[in-house]
């Protein structure tokens, strides 16, 4: 999924959609205490990232809003998307709420073009959450993962841009 829990929130409420989103506890009412679950991709333009410190977000982007995480929200949305991969294939590796690898080699709709069943996914979980997923391919995880990166037009200049920094 793509930036999840932050997409569920601007889901929900509209207002976020154009704003540097952050989903923590805000760092200003806690005294600097905790750390990012996930920042939607303006907020990451600014450099904030999963895993860091609130404190650290809130330095490098005053401006951002900060929503305490909802577990049980992302649970709920996580459990209907979860439903729709079912319907492909009981050949399921969850990695996280909104991560998973799917074998679809043998599936349900006897669909031989797993390209045509990611597709297909992808649509059933706009349509039944309007949120936007992204994708990889391939025949191992690795390769599927390392496509999902590539494709995902959001995440490739931030990606580009991490590169540039470590070199």
């Amino acid at each position: 999924m793509d930036a999840f829990y932050a997409s569920i929130e601007m889901r929900d409420n509209p207002d976020l959609r154009n704003k540097p989103l952050v989903i923590a506890r805000n760092p200003r009412n806690t005294g600097g205490h905790g750390v990012v679950a996930t920042a939607n991709y303006i907020a990451r333009t600014y450099g904030i990232y999963s895993a860091m410190s609130a404190q650290k977000a809130y330095e490098k982007c005053p401006q951002a809003v900060f929503v305490t995480p909802n577990f049980e929200k992302y649970r709920q949305v996580s459990n209907e998307i979860h439903k729709i991969f079912h319907e492909y294939t009981e050949m399921i590796e969850y990695v996280a709420l909104d991560e998973a690898y799917l074998d679809v080699t043998q599936n349900k709709k006897q669909i031989t073009s797993a390209v045509l069943i990611a597709h297909q996914i992808q649509q059933k979980i706009f349509d039944k959450t309007k949120l936007t997923s992204s994708t990889g391919v391939s025949y191992n995880k690795f390769l599927a993962k390392l496509a999902q990166i590539i494709l995902n037009q959001q995440v490739l200049p931030l990606l580009i841009k991490k590169i540039f920094e470590i070199f």
